[in-house]
């Protein structure tokens, strides 16, 4: 049985970011079902619109639903106190990419803070950093199929989201949280993309 309140959560963030004019990458986007554990967990990449593909600045966001959660979320729904409340355990890396230069970590780390504000109760917390370096394939004619070397720099959050009472009764008592969730990725996303960095050029065959 799939516990309707990660559906709930899922579609209180999905409908945040659409409010925030935010752009779904969908060939990005996962539910997964770990058939050994029991573990749910959702993923999506959103943009900022109209940033050409590959976006130059991506939020990839992973909710995870873990079997004990399921467990505590069962007891309570058939009027038992649960040990623990059930909580959703969350993910989230901030990412520039098509950098066409190295990037200089310091300032991609200014706008990167230590911890998010609130998300629910608790802050998402900065877990690490990291700054890619890729190089393309060979061509055919001795060239590249795509740009020589590229850069990327990735920031990752983790956390969870504990739930109370009334966010179980209601759904619609979700809204703030995702809401949370969204201003902090919403504003991050713009931070990234007002740095000065030099980028290559979207990819022409994923032009619309």
């Amino acid at each position: 049985m799939l516990d309707h309140l990660l559906v709930d959560l899922i579609a209180a963030v999905q409908e945040s970011f659409d409010r925030a004019l935010l752009e779904r990458q969908a060939i990005e986007e996962r539910f997964q079902v770990d058939v050994f554990l029991g573990d749910v967990s959702w993923e999506t990449s959103y943009s900022l619109p109209g940033e050409g593909q590959p976006p130059r600045v991506r939020v990839d966001l992973s909710i995870d639903w873990p079997t004990w959660s399921q467990t505590s979320y069962r007891s309570w729904s058939i009027g038992e106190v649960p040990a623990e409340m059930p909580e959703a355990v969350l993910e989230v890396a901030m990412r520039i990419q098509r950098l066409a230069e190295a990037p200089s970590a310091d300032r991609v780390l200014a706008v990167l803070p230590t911890e998010t504000p609130p998300i629910g109760h608790e802050p998402l917390v900065r877990t690490s950093t990291t700054v890619e370096e890729v190089h393309g394939e060979p061509g055919d004619d001795g060239g590249t199929k795509e740009p020589a070397v590229r850069w990327a720099v990735e920031g990752t959050y983790e956390g969870s989201i504990r739930f109370e009472e009334p966010q179980l009764e209601d759904p619609e008592a979700l809204a703030p949280i995702a809401d949370a969730l969204t201003r902090w990725i919403s504003s991050t996303l713009v931070k990234l993309a007002d740095l000065p960095l030099s980028y290559h050029p979207p990819d022409p065959a994923d032009a619309p």
